[in-house]
């Protein structure tokens, strides 16, 4: 690390603090040469993620698309931010422990509309329908009698 007032490539350093939960760790040093000190900040770089869209057209990743589609499906329902936040982080985590450099939109919808059937049957269908693009009622029918059917098999479970 060079010393930012003289430039000189050797430090030695004299503190260490995990920060951010763990996240990133931040470190106190002092120049051999000039004997400032200085703050650098260590973490885990993440590959960035392409998305593979329709059309094969290509795209970064952005979680804040993913945010913004699942408040939606969540809206007037009692879900809240802290937990549709939690949902994708999971969501992001699950993508980046994949350690793929490029992923489907698919494969992203479909664990995002896995992740909403636990969370709440109402905000899954909103979401499912606006990704799976229904033409008409009955798909939309159809969806909502595969929910109670799963319903109904994990009354007879418990």
């Amino acid at each position: 690390m060079r010393c930012p007032y003289c430039d000189y490539e050797e430090d030695k350093v004299v503190d260490s603090r995990s920060s951010n939960d763990g996240k990133v760790i931040r470190r106190r040093r002092e120049c051999l040469k000039c004997s400032k000190r200085f703050t650098t900040y260590e973490r885990v770089e993440k590959v960035p993620i392409s998305v593979v869209k329709k059309g094969n057209i290509r795209e970064d990743f952005d979680r804040n698309k993913i945010f913004e589609g699942v408040l939606k499906a969540c809206q007037k329902r009692p879900i809240g931010i802290d937990r549709i936040e939690q949902l994708v982080d999971e969501v992001e985590q699950e993508l980046e422990t994949e350690g793929r450099k490029e992923i489907k939109s698919e494969k992203i919808g479909e664990l995002v509309m896995n992740k909403l059937q636990l969370l709440d049957d109402v905000a899954y269908v909103r979401f499912a329908s606006v990704y799976r693009q229904f033409k008409d009622v009955n798909q939309f029918m159809s969806e909502i009698t595969g929910i109670l059917g799963e319903g109904k098999k994990n009354d007879k479970r418990g």
